[in-house]
């Protein structure tokens, strides 16, 4: 009689966030339907079991994976602004437009899983604090350098700009996108 093979029990402190990590991973490349508890596993090479120990429900992990990429982002916003901090608002202007055609690049992943949890968060009350961190991060770190008025603008202009960037069948040019931020920031005399 040959006895099976047993999965032997690693010890893996850090398998919780691994879940995370995976579940915003799989939200980019499907979406939220696309996010099961089963896939998720596969992924992050864990049992089943594991996933739904971590997180009991779906819901779950749509809130961990917005909690993730909030804080991910307060935390980008936060370091932007320092590094920005004395820089002359023509500089922040082109910094901004970098940052909206980022989304077309490097940054293009990590966009499309905060735009579907934002937009997951217009039918779930419980998912709108987590959903509002990153502009009230945005806010927060650019009022000392532009004011309270124009740092309240940026957020909701950025995302308009970010998404349609996405979604246009020609994206803007960087000149463009400054066009705009230029006017926003109050950098021209129209």
């Amino acid at each position: 009689m040959t006895e099976k093979a047993r999965r032997t029990r690693r010890h893996d402190p850090n398998r919780r966030e691994r879940i995370a990590e995976v579940a915003e991973e799989l939200i980019a490349e499907r979406g939220l339907e696309g996010l099961t508890h089963r896939a998720i596993a596969e992924r992050a090479d864990v049992s089943l079991s594991s996933t739904t120990y971590h997180f009991a429900d779906r819901e779950a992990l749509i809130r961990a994976a917005l909690e993730r990429a909030s804080d991910r982002f307060a935390g980008f916003v936060s370091q932007w602004a320092e590094d920005l901090a004395t820089a002359t608002p023509e500089r922040i202007a082109e910094a901004l437009a970098d940052s909206v055609l980022s989304c077309l690049g490097e940054g293009r992943t990590r966009a499309v899983v905060e735009y579907e949890l934002h937009v997951a968060a217009l039918r779930r009350p419980e998912l709108r604090e987590s959903a509002s961190r990153p502009a009230q991060a945005s806010t927060a770190a650019m009022t000392p350098i532009v004011g309270p008025a124009i740092a309240a603008t940026i957020p909701p202009l950025m995302t308009g700009l970010c998404l349609h960037a996405m979604t246009a069948p020609t994206p803007p040019t960087r000149t463009e996108v400054l066009l705009v931020l230029r006017q926003a920031l109050g950098l021209t005399g129209s």
